[in-house]
């Protein structure tokens, strides 16, 4: 009993020290970030003035010297034009998944532990299945794992949220091991209010399974 004690103490500690180093990376991270998002918009419309003026300016000065044309074919001029907006769009996109990322780091991190208070539950799932995104995409020999959301209307629940999501982590986790070269890899959340006072989540995924003697240490 003591060594099992210690070895959950320990791990504890361990938790603990993660959940405030992924804050802290959350919080490092999001300052540039917001910066670079913040800036995209004044980006776009500089681009936007830009464009319109040389427009302008080829209106009213359709005779190029042959150094301008020049220069306008060696650039690919035309093709500029069209790209530049693009890119700037393919950036707000990276940027904004770089939020969303930020997001999810902070909501799994909460440093709140010691505090039982009212929380989204399907946000600490969302934010787990980000953390995990890296594992459920296809890679080399093995498909994507397809994730089936089945989410009740669930009230905010008082729970230790930075916990909770630790134990989503860790089934999740275990779910996306059990698949491994699964033809058709499917995981399906579940969540419903059971009772005034109950709400059940439920995570299948559609492995082969494990022993009993598994069974028994599940919650280990």
């Amino acid at each position: 009993e003591l060594q099992e004690t210690q070895a959950q103490l320990i791990h504890s500690e361990k938790m603990s020290a993660l959940g405030v180093m992924l804050a802290s990376i959350a919080h490092e991270i999001n300052n540039p970030v917001n910066f670079i998002y913040g800036n995209l918009s004044y980006t776009e419309e500089y681009i936007r003035q830009l464009l319109d003026r040389s427009e302008l300016y080829q209106q009213e000065y359709p005779q190029l010297t042959p150094a301008l044309r020049e220069q306008m074919e060696f650039s690919e001029w035309q093709f500029l034009r069209e790209d530049l907006p693009k890119l700037v769009s393919s950036m707000r996109l990276g940027a904004e998944r770089i939020l969303e990322i930020v997001n999810s780091l902070r909501n799994f991190s909460r440093t709140d532990k010691g505090e039982m208070k009212p929380v989204d539950i399907h946000a600490g799932i969302d934010s787990t299945l980000v953390m995990l995104q890296h594992r459920l995409k296809a890679k080399l020999g093995t498909a994507a794992i397809q994730v089936i959301k089945e989410y009740g209307d669930l009230p905010k629940v008082s729970c230790y949220a930075g916990q909770l999501n630790q134990v989503f982590m860790n089934i999740l986790s275990n779910a996306i091991d059990a698949l491994e070269n699964h033809p058709q890899p499917q995981i399906t959340i579940r969540t419903s209010v059971l009772t005034p006072q109950t709400i059940g989540i439920g995570i299948r995924d559609n492995g082969p399974g494990f022993p009993e003697a598994v069974r028994q240490k599940l919650f280990d």
